[in-house]
């Protein structure tokens, strides 16, 4: 049960909406649009990349056997690049140090969901690891492209209403079918069962 609390934390079911909602905090408390454009395009970004490691997999079995790679793990890419950068648009009116610190548990998120992957046997410690490093990435940059922007602090109201989205989310728990998507997606374009992991180990 603890493992699939943890998981969801990285289910686009989750992870889209959310991130679409801290946009729109960011068009709102930001002050300038670019920030909500750099946002969206970083999510864009993570996102892609997971979607297409997984498409080059499972249309044309292009992996790894020696690492036991088949694509970026979504639910820790995408936490690594959400929660940071949630939890620093929520620390505004802290002290420098206090934000960082709470950027640090953003990051400490995405750890914990990706060891989750790895106890629900979800993904290899390649597909984890990898996906952590593009998630971290995308959200580092993020932030230090936002390092010196002013952004209006949180007061109680405004915090809840954004908070309101992903506990409603959690609570239902429902998961997202990206995987069947593109599981769908590659037989469309190969005509041909999706590659498994078990024929990449052959």
């Amino acid at each position: 049960m603890l493992w699939n609390i943890l998981t969801y934390f990285g289910d686009s079911m989750l992870i889209l909406p959310t991130g679409i909602t801290l946009a729109l905090f960011m068009l709102w408390r930001a002050d300038s649009p670019a920030t909500t454009l750099i946002w969206l395009i970083t999510l864009g970004i993570s996102g892609l990349a997971v979607s297409i490691s997984k498409l080059l997999f499972l249309a044309w079995g292009i992996g790894s056997s020696t690492f036991n790679f088949t694509g970026f793990s979504g639910h820790t890419t995408m936490s690594a690049t959400l929660w940071p950068v949630m939890l620093w648009l929520i620390s505004q009116r802290f002290q420098p140090d206090r934000r960082r610190l709470m950027i640090a548990v953003g990051y400490f998120i995405a750890i914990m969901v990706g060891i989750s992957r790895l106890a629900l046997h979800a993904h290899s410690v390649s597909e984890v690891l990898s996906g952590l490093i593009l998630g971290s990435l995308c959200s580092g940059i993020f932030l230090y492209t936002q390092r010196s922007r002013d952004m209006r602090y949180f007061t109680f109201t405004p915090l809840v209403i954004l908070l309101i989205l992903p506990l409603s989310l959690m609570s239902i728990g429902k998961k997202a079918p990206t995987q069947q998507f593109i599981e769908h997606l590659a037989t469309q374009i190969t005509g041909k069962q999706p590659w498994t992991r078990a024929k990449l180990l052959e």
